[in-house]
């Protein structure tokens, strides 16, 4: 949407976070069986700009198990509307989440 870029038509960074944490919130949530936080996000590296029309797919992959948090690799690739045949990796980043109990304080990871 018109909101979620710049002048040049690229998608705004933030909402492509965003997305990856989205992504990475499900691969978690999973692990933990349960309700999970982002408590950190680092490393993050964006390689292209994403623009309007473009396909964009994250990939989530849980890289690191501690005692109450999962640690998620997450790529994004946007498949561009002028090269069909072509994915490009634009982002990537880990992103650290914790599990959380129904207090909702931080519970070991099963």
């Amino acid at each position: 949407m018109p909101r979620d870029t710049n002048t040049h038509g690229d998608i705004f960074g933030g909402w492509l976070m965003s997305q990856m944490d989205l992504a990475g919130g499900v691969a978690a949530g999973q692990r933990a069986k349960g309700r999970i936080v982002t408590v950190a996000v680092e490393k993050m590296v964006f390689h292209l700009p994403v623009k309007v029309g473009n396909v964009v797919s994250c990939y989530a992959d849980v890289i690191k198990v501690g005692r109450t948090s999962i640690t998620v690799k997450i790529e994004v690739w946007a498949q561009r509307h002028d090269d069909l045949d072509e994915p490009a990796k634009v982002t990537e980043g880990i992103f650290t989440y914790v599990a959380l109990d129904k207090n909702r304080r931080p519970r070991a990871v099963k």
